[in-house]
């Protein structure tokens, strides 16, 4: 039997519309969201504006502050420290569970990425780039076989995107993500699991990642 997409709600459609506007980078960390602005230029009623912001405040990727308004989610350097602590929890369970689960699925899937990180550079195609690193991580969850750990990480994966978006693009943070990339990919398809998971911890923790090095150097600028 065939079976048809439902169609998408106009607060499904905002609410995706605010997401990629707040993950790409098109709306700052930190800015005021006008309802009135966003309905004019989505071309729709404040209706479904107010109810798409409901659910991106339930996402963390909008705070709302009574009688003063809505505004887009802000870290402070303290509060990225502990976005990668969390990673790093996340992230280096879920790759043992998928390096113990599918270790073969794993290292095509990571390694087929790779390859698109690699035209993309090659392009100078950062913005693409920058999703490949997103789907790498999303990846490692997708493989881990374990539906928990899949839906903890969507409480985090939004910000972290749009924390990439933002400091990923750093030239001397990109050309080291891309190197980290490859040798983690390596790294399970060698079936070395220990040199995986230090390259994925280097990679995202707080004290010896690039984007703590760049935020730092950012906030010291």
């Amino acid at each position: 039997m065939t079976s048809f997409e439902r169609p998408k709600t106009l607060t499904e459609l905002v609410s995706k519309a605010l997401q990629d506007m707040i993950v790409s980078g098109q709306l700052e960390m930190g800015a005021h969201l006008s309802e009135a602005r966003v309905a004019k230029e989505l071309n729709v009623s404040r209706t479904p504006v107010r109810e798409a912001i409901n659910r991106l405040e339930m996402e963390g990727l909008l705070t709302v502050e009574p009688q003063r308004g809505t505004y887009v989610f802000h870290l402070e350097g303290h509060e990225l420290a502990k976005l990668c602590d969390a990673r790093v929890c996340l992230e280096t369970t879920a790759l043992k569970a998928a390096i113990l689960s599918n270790p073969v699925e794993l290292h095509v899937a990571l390694t087929r990425c790779v390859a698109q990180m690699t035209d993309a550079r090659g392009k100078g195609d950062d913005s693409a780039y920058l999703g490949l690193d997103t789907d790498f991580h999303q990846l490692i969850f997708d493989l881990s076989d374990n539906r928990f750990l899949v839906g903890a990480y969507q409480t985090l994966a939004l910000k972290m995107a749009a924390v990439r978006n933002r400091l990923g693009r750093h030239p001397d943070h990109m050309a080291k993500s891309y190197n980290e990339h490859i040798a983690l990919a390596a790294a399970v398809g060698d079936g070395d699991a220990d040199t995986a998971l230090a390259i994925l911890r280097g990679h995202i923790d707080r004290k010896e990642g690039s984007y703590w090095e760049v935020a730092t150097d950012l906030k010291e600028a």
